[in-house]
């Protein structure tokens, strides 16, 4: 597909999970064509941040003519100083898609061939081995991106067709060339908040569908207590006006439609007088059941105001200083601090761990048999006290939702100033991004603990053919690769099973 200079979060998917080739587009080159030619000419005869200074602290430095190639790769060796277990491709690919799309907005001053590698590191899917720990998200990521630059100058490892291997032997094998310096490409590729955004944006695809999953699973629970349905109905919600709550419920209604396994309270509870002292069937269920519209809508908002900040982000110049060929004139300022990111995963992470909670609790009721009154302890369809069912997997379900609980506490307000205090207040955003991508993993983990539980629910009560058309198509799906179980046998397998196929499957609310 050939790209411009903005991008949205559905052709960002495309790129990620369908592996969609990019091609930029010719008036994006000659922008950036134009912004190199202009700094060139511009800075030749003025100090410029960067260009003929140090970095950081050290830009009270002065560099000689003849050193400012090495500052430049300098800059990017010095940096290469992370540490911990290597970004997932997946997440190295976003941040480069989302570099890439800084020096697509023309305002870095760049060399095309820069852009060209970049490119082609993205539709190759060669993904740069960059630590996860280095960055304290304020001059952006920089250690990060010193890993990926360190790759696109022929030096440093990558990951590629499934192995990590050195950057130089996989330049040769594709026959690409490590990009030169020309100007200031070394700050440039370095300097911005391109890692947390690329993360953001990965976690923000996986929080969506999490978010469709959720409001499945209370759809399937409401199924099997067999709930009144008018707790997502169009009055009650719009008596409430917060957005999220009122799409929620609409999507739950959508789900539900057809499904002959709901109530309808006017038909049961005010056709006639009632005068039973004790009502068998619960008047009102559970908050983990009733509650979801006004639980999962806060969830719902959230979601999208994170879109509008990532996308915003992307589509932003994020280095520094800025190149404006419009104005005639170089600006030095922050845009490469990351707090608008590191907020929104904070807040990103709090909304999925209170779906994760949401999931754990719906758990809890179908476990447990003197709640529901429905089902046998833990949807054991075996013998009770010789056969254990789920029961083990309830453990796994309760500390994983734990963990997520303890990660929620933010990572925006955990400055710690550093940089001989040129950097005396930081963002943390890169901290914040993957402390959610934990968040998120976890939450699958819950998630696909639920839906196990769920097909057994459905397969004790024998309820299958009664469930709505989604729920129905849902449940066959699981029991494709996870059939009905009596007698006991591990689950860690199909627990992975489960996690990928909630990854995979495309649906849309």
């Amino acid at each position: 597909m050939i790209i411009g200079k903005y991008i949205n979060l559905e052709t960002l998917q495309k790129i990620l999970f369908n592996n969609e080739k990019i091609i930029i587009s010719d008036e994006c080159i000659q922008e950036v064509d134009k912004s190199f030619n202009f700094l060139k000419s511009f800075s030749s005869d003025k100090v410029i941040y960067g260009i003929n200074t140090g970095f950081g602290p050290m830009a009270q430095y002065r560099i000689e003519d003849e050193s400012l190639i090495e500052l430049q790769y300098n800059i990017i060796r010095s940096h290469s100083t992370g540490a911990g277990k290597p970004l997932p491709p997946l997440y190295a690919k976003a941040a480069m898609i989302a570099r890439l799309y800084t020096f697509l907005q023309a305002k870095s001053g760049v060399h095309i061939e820069l852009v060209k590698l970049l490119e082609n590191f993205i539709n190759l899917n060669i993904s740069p081995y960059i630590p996860e720990h280095g960055s304290v998200g304020a001059s952006g990521d920089l250690v990060q991106l010193a890993h990926i630059a360190l790759t696109l100058i022929g030096e440093g490892e990558v990951f590629y067709q499934e192995q990590l291997q050195p950057a130089a032997q996989v330049l040769l094998k594709n026959h690409l060339k490590p990009f030169s310096i020309h100007l200031r490409e070394g700050l440039s590729v370095t300097n911005g908040t391109s890692v947390m955004t690329g993360i953001g944006i990965v976690n923000l695809i996986y929080a969506r569908q999490l978010l469709n999953w959720s409001i499945c699973a209370s759809v399937m629970m409401n199924e099997i207590a067999a709930s009144y349905d008018d707790f997502t109905s169009q009055p009650l919600n719009n008596a409430k006006h917060h957005n999220g709550q009122k799409k929620i419920a609409e999507a739950m209604r959508i789900w539900m439609a057809d499904s002959n396994c709901m109530r309808q309270r006017e038909n049961e509870l005010y056709d006639r007088k009632h005068e039973e002292k004790i009502f068998e069937h619960k008047v009102q269920p559970y908050y983990s059941l009733r509650c979801t519209p006004q639980i999962l809508g806060p969830i719902y908002d959230t979601l999208m105001n994170t879109e509008e900040v990532l996308i915003n982000e992307i589509n932003s110049v994020c280095d520094n200083p800025i190149v404006d060929p419009e104005t005639q004139n170089v600006y030095h300022g922050g845009n490469f601090h990351g707090d608008y990111v590191s907020f929104e995963m904070d807040k990103l992470k709090i909304a999925i761990t209170k779906l994760t909670m949401l999931s754990e609790r719906q758990l809890n009721y179908l476990f447990h048999d003197r709640i529901n009154g429905i089902l046998p302890p833990f949807v054991n369809l075996g013998v009770l006290g010789l056969n254990y069912g789920l029961q083990a997997s309830q453990f796994t379900a309760t500390s994983t939702t734990a963990e997520c609980q303890t990660l929620s506490n933010p990572m925006y307000v955990h400055s710690i100033p550093n940089n001989n205090d040129n950097q005396d207040i930081v963002s943390m955003g890169t901290n914040s991004a993957l402390i959610a991508k934990t968040v998120i993993e976890n939450s699958y983990q819950v998630m696909s603990i639920l839906f196990m539980s769920l097909a057994q629910a459905v397969d004790y009560l024998k309820i299958q053919n009664n469930l709505s058309t989604e729920s129905h198509r849902v449940y066959n799906e699981i029991r494709d690769f996870f059939p009905v179980f009596i007698k006991d046998t591990p689950k860690y397998k199909e627990i992975e099973t489960m996690i990928k196929y909630l990854k995979n499957k495309k649906f849309k609310l």
